[in-house]
């Protein structure tokens, strides 16, 4: 029975496979999807990346439309930087609780508060916040973002953990919103030992959006993108993970011989995973839900998103 089921899902993913080269075909659109999507999405996505390499990606293309597969403020992102595109996403209700931890009523009043501080926003926001953002960042160029401001004073939103990664490297006073990572914040010191003492070879590899102390743990620790290129390239073996465990689709990709434990099995992001492959052909048929930004939000966001793409 359950051969069967496996034998008909491979059949309906294998039609909607074909379905969707010949819908990006007719739509001249392009896919990108995040690390974090399940793994029949990243196998047909045209770039697969973190949060900065994707909005790179949206403000290169020559595609008409582009199909976001993550979550609704990744493909505001794109819809910021390639104005003139038409951004799709699988659905709308892929959100992050992590950007609705920040609202601009507080972060205004944070400023008014701190009038010499400059504001650096982490990329997973709103388009609101980030029309009220000096310059943007992602994890992986968090700390050059906020060294390279001309400020002694940091306004950081939304994330207090990465927040807390980047104060370790950076000798600018930090003022730190209290946002966190659903996902990653559930990761506990506890965890970490108890996967050690399982797999006393495997090296830990951690993402700074988990709590500072698991971070403390790391043998390397680095954006989801610096995760990938840290295993890939390491003599080691075997990996204990610390961060959403969509990740695993690349590690394995890179590194077939080499063994892979997600830290636990809580390591996974409820609103990535809610798009899949039929949802994905389903908004290129419809061209629905579509991202819009209101366009003086957009022309602000623009400016800080586009700051941090110049930073070296």
């Amino acid at each position: 029975m359950e051969a069967l089921a496996m034998e008909r899902k491979a059949e309906q993913n294998r039609e909607l496979r074909e379905r969707l080269m010949q819908l990006k075909k007719e739509r001249n659109a392009i896919i990108l999807a995040h690390y974090y999507q399940r793994d029949e999405i990243q196998e047909v996505a045209d770039f697969r990346g973190d949060s900065f390499l994707l909005a790179q990606k949206a403000a290169q293309t020559d595609a008409d439309v582009i199909v976001f597969c993550g979550v609704h403020f990744m493909g505001e992102s794109a819809k910021i930087l390639a104005p003139n595109k038409t951004v799709i996403i699988p659905d709308e209700r892929a959100g992050c609780p992590m950007a609705d931890m920040v609202n601009v009523d507080g972060l205004r009043k944070l400023k008014a508060q701190h009038p010499n501080a400059k504001v650096v926003t982490y990329i997973n926001s709103s388009a609101e916040i980030k029309a009220e953002t000096d310059i943007c960042c992602t994890s992986a160029n968090a700390v050059r973002v906020v060294n390279s401001v001309d400020s002694d004073e940091i306004i950081w939103v939304p994330d207090k953990n990465l927040g807390h990664y980047v104060q370790q490297n950076t000798d600018k006073k930090m003022i730190i919103w209290e946002g966190y990572c659903n996902t990653h914040d559930m990761l506990t010191v506890k965890d970490v030992e108890e996967m050690k003492a399982k797999y006393p070879n495997a090296e830990f590899v951690v993402h700074p959006e988990c709590r500072p102390e698991v971070v403390a743990l790391g043998d390397f620790v680095g954006s989801t993108t610096a995760i990938i290129k840290y295993c890939k390239e390491s003599e080691g073996k075997e990996f204990i993970v610390g961060t959403e465990d969509g990740t695993g689709f690349q590690l394995r990709k890179d590194s077939p011989d080499k063994t892979f434990h997600f830290a636990t099995k809580y390591l996974v992001c409820p609103n990535m995973k809610v798009n899949n492959l039929k949802k994905l052909v389903k908004c290129l048929e419809t061209m629905q839900p579509q991202i819009y930004v209101p366009q003086q939000v957009a022309d602000k966001a623009r400016l800080s998103l586009e700051r941090m793409l110049q930073v070296k």
